[in-house]
C-alpha cells in the first residue's frame, strides 16, 4: 500500500503547486473598482436565452435594466417556446422600458444545442444595431447594479476580447451546502483561472452565466456557428475567443445565480448534463478519470483509516492536503474549513454523477437542456 500512498501524496503535491494555485480561489473581481474608466463607454447589448424561466426572468431583467452603466445599453430576451409565460414576465419586469426586446424562439435545428440556438436567434436581433460589446447571461442570474460597468472597465483596461464571471451559486439547502462549493473547486481544478487568463497558456475557461464579448472579435472568431453542437458551450466559446485575443475569467460576488438546487438530484442533473462531454464521450477517458479521482480523493482517507505504518501516515498527509486545498473555497461560502475533510465523500458523489452522465449518453438522452437532448441524439435519430 505504500506505493499507493506515495502516488496519492505526489498527486496532491502537483495539485497544490503545479496547477496555477487554483485552490487559493484568488482570481476574482475584487479589484474591479480600482480599474480605470474608459475614455468612451462602448455600447452593449445583453442576450438572454430563456425557456420556462418565469420564476426568475423578472429579477434578471430588472437587475440588468437597473445597471448604472454610463454607455448605451439594451437587452434582448429570447423566449424559447416557453409554456409558463416567461416572455410576459420579462415584459412585465421591464415596465415599459424600451431598451428591452423580447423575441419568440423557433424550433432547434439539427446540430445545434438548445441554448446556443436560442442565443443565435438573440444575436440576430442584437446585431440589427451592432453594439461594441455583447453580454451573454442566463435567465436565472441576478446582477448587482455595477456589474456591467465593472465588466466593461476590465475589458477595456486589458484589451480583452472576453471577460467572464463565475456567478456565485446558491448555497442554502443542505444539498447545496455540501455539494456546491465542491463544484466550484473542481471546475477550477479542471480549468485553472490563472492559466486561462494567461495568453501564453492553452487553457481557456468561461462561465456561461456571465460572458462579455468584444463583438468584432467574436465575429472574427466565427460567432456561435463553429461551436453550435458544444455541450460545454462556455469553455468552447472561450477557446474560440482566446484564439483571437486575451481573455479573463474570475470569481465574483456581483453576479449571483438564483437557481435553487433543493436536493442532490437537481445537482446530479446539472453535472450529468456535461460531465461525459468533458471527457470527449470516450470510454477509456471515463475509466481513466474515475481511477484518477479515486487515487486523489478516495485513497487518502481509506489509507489513513485502514492502512498501517508509513502508508497510514502518507494517507493522513494527503487527506490533510486535500482539506487545506478546499478551505479557501469553503471560506468564500462562509463555511468551516473542517468540512474539507468530507471532500472524499463529496468527490465520490461527483464520480457517480459522471457515471450517470455516461449512462444518459449511452441511452441517447445526454446533454439535456430544458427537456431537449443534445446534437449527438440528433445523429442517433437520423441514423434510425
Amino acid at each position: 500500500m505504500t506505493w499507493l500512498a506515495l502516488a496519492s501524496c505526489l498527486a496532491w503535491a502537483v495539485l497544490l503547486l503545479g496547477r496555477g494555485f487554483f485552490w487559493l480561489a484568488r482570481d476574482d473581481d475584487r479589484d474591479a473598482a480600482t480599474l480605470p474608466a474608459p475614455p468612451r463607454w462602448p455600447s452593449v447589448t445583453a442576450v438572454i436565452p430563456a425557456r420556462d424561466e418565469a420564476e426568475t426572468i423578472g429579477e434578471t431583467v430588472r437587475g440588468l435594466l437597473a445597471q448604472d452603466y454610463p454607455g448605451p445599453f439594451r437587452l434582448v430576451v429570447v423566449d424559447d417556446r416557453s409554456t409558463d409565460g416567461t416572455g410576459e414576465a420579462a415584459r412585465a419586469a421591464a415596465a415599459g422600458d424600451r431598451r428591452l426586446t423580447v423575441i419568440l424562439g423557433r424550433a432547434r435545428p439539427i446540430g445545434w444545442t438548445g441554448k446556443l440556438w436560442a442565443l443565435e436567434q438573440g444575436l440576430a436581433e442584437a446585431l440589427r444595431e451592432p453594439p461594441d460589446r455583447l453580454l451573454f447571461t442566463d435567465a436565472d442570474i441576478r446582477h448587482a447594479p455595477d456589474s456591467l460597468r465593472r465588466l466593461v472597465q476590465r475589458a477595456e483596461a486589458g484589451g480583452l476580447v472576453l471577460v467572464s464571471l463565475m456567478a456565485r451559486l446558491r448555497c442554502a439547502s443542505a444539498a447545496e451546502r455540501w455539494l456546491i462549493p465542491a463544484f466550484i473547486f473542481l471546475f477550477q481544478m479542471l480549468y485553472p483561472f490563472r492559466w486561462s487568463n494567461d495568453p501564453r497558456a492553452r487553457t481557456a475557461a468561461a462561465a456561461g452565466g456571465c460572458v462579455l464579448l468584444d463583438r468584432a472579435a467574436f465575429q472574427r472568431a466565427g460567432g456561435l456557428a463553429p461551436i453550435r453542437g458544444a455541450i460545454i458551450d462556455d469553455c468552447a466559446l472561450a477557446r474560440r475567443m482566446k484564439s483571437v485575443g486575451p481573455i479573463w475569467t474570475g470569481l465574483t460576488e456581483r453576479v449571483e445565480s438564483l437557481r435553487p438546487y433543493e436536493g442532490a438530484g437537481a445537482i446530479r442533473r446539472m453535472v450529468a448534463r456535461t460531465a461525459y462531454a468533458q471527457l470527449g464521450y470516450n470510454l477509456l477517458a471515463l475509466v481513466g478519470m474515475i481511477a484518477a479521482l479515486a487515487l486523489v480523493f478516495l485513497a487518502p482517507p481509506l489509507l489513513a483509516l485502514l492502512a498501517t505504518g508509513a502508508a497510514r501516515w502518507l494517507g493522513l498527509a494527503a487527506w490533510a492536503a486535500m482539506a487545506l486545498a478546499f478551505a479557501p473555497t469553503l471560506r468564500r461560502f462562509g463555511m468551516s474549513p473542517l468540512r474539507g475533510f468530507a471532500l472524499p465523500g463529496i468527490a465520490g458523489a461527483y464520480m457517480l454523477f459522471t457515471l450517470d452522465s455516461a449512462l444518459a449518453e449511452w441511452r441517447g438522452c445526454g446533454g439535456m437542456w430544458k427537456g431537449e437532448a443534445g446534437p449527438r441524439a440528433d445523429r442517433t435519430t437520423a441514423s434510425d
